[in-house]
């Protein structure tokens, strides 16, 4: 995976981003590279710790161990008081705030990566809304081993370290869901205004569709029957959707039919036919063109292609710290 750091105004990626907020992503070069990175915030890069508001388009799990400062998280401020867990979910918004000696870990991976775990993304954008977790002594140690260990093997790279990876993720997700709800930030964000009904709220209808998009029939969803069952018009989902997330509700929905395709290719033994239509095509030969845009592969292509990764599989700021000025 490469160009994972977007500076600021570079937009999304090197392309113009709208008001000015910068999209960060993940690029694999290849259709089944390993969509995730675990590092420190010095091998990771400068969007690390960026003091400028950003979004992602995939997930972030941050490990902090050390520093001050503040954590900025969809307008909450939290205090850095190390141990401390955060989620980040694609589309929110957050920056770091006048800290120093930033210390610990940050787990990066997309959707896809989740394919054997796939209620976990439900329980991610969950956590995602508590943001900041403190660790107690005992979640404290058990989550410094976890994050160790998932560094060991993606270092590593050995036969299976991929599952190894992917069941480490899912422990370390499920521990923290139970872990108690979290302090209150040092500001709350600002209430809507009164005149808003709560039933369409922006955030309120954002996170509903969000919701409709991870059950499991998210990947049949149109933009116009989210709408419906939301009761709002599409143009006003779509206003609300990309403000919350960055991206238009048909490219989230998009994302979670490839997602689900990826899933079914991966883990069933569902003919090309059948999976197009557990993701909502009818046309067999029309899914295969959408996955191939979407994925740079065929689907049969892909399942073909999905064994353990032999090449480097890391990102180069991570495979080789040493040659960081």
């Amino acid at each position: 995976m490469r160009g994972t750091t977007v500076l600021p105004g570079e937009g999304n990626n090197g392309e113009p981003g709208e008001e000015g907020m910068p999209m960060h992503r993940l690029q694999v070069p290849m259709p089944n590279a390993l969509p995730f990175a675990i590092g420190t915030f010095d091998t990771i890069g400068p969007m690390s710790r960026a003091p400028f508001p950003h979004r992602h388009t995939f997930h972030e799990i941050v490990h902090v161990t050390g520093g001050t400062g503040r954590h900025v998280v969809d307008l909450n401020r939290f205090p850095l008081r190390p141990p401390n867990l955060c989620f980040i979910a694609p589309g929110q918004v957050h920056h770091w705030e006048n800290v120093t000696g930033l210390e610990g870990s940050l787990i990066l991976f997309t959707d896809d990566f989740l394919v054997d775990h796939s209620a976990d993304r439900h329980v991610l954008r969950t956590l995602s809304r508590r943001s900041w977790l403190d660790l107690p002594d005992e979640a404290a140690e058990e989550t410094t081993r976890l994050v160790a260990e998932m560094d060991a093997e993606y270092r590593a790279g050995d036969a299976g370290f991929q599952s190894v990876l992917r069941a480490l993720l899912h422990v370390l997700v499920v521990r923290a869901a139970r872990l108690p709800a979290p302090r209150s930030p040092v500001e709350p964000p600002a209430p809507p205004p009164a005149e808003t009904p709560s039933l369409t709220r922006p955030g309120s209808v954002a996170a509903d569709f969000s919701a409709l998009l991870g059950a499991p029939e998210g990947a049949l969803q149109s933009v116009r029957s989210c709408a419906d069952h939301l009761g709002v018009s599409v143009s006003y989902l779509s206003e609300v959707v990309k403000s919350a997330t960055g991206r238009t509700p048909g490219e989230l929905i998009r994302q979670t039919r490839v997602h689900e395709a990826k899933r079914l290719l991966l883990r069933t033994e569902l003919s090309v036919r059948q999976v197009a239509g557990r993701v909502g095509f009818k046309d067999p030969a029309y899914f295969c063109r959408f996955f191939r845009r979407e994925t740079g592969a065929s689907p049969g292509d892909f399942r073909r292609g999905t064994g353990d990764i032999h090449h480097d599989h890391r990102l180069e700021s991570i495979a080789a710290p040493s040659s960081r000025a």
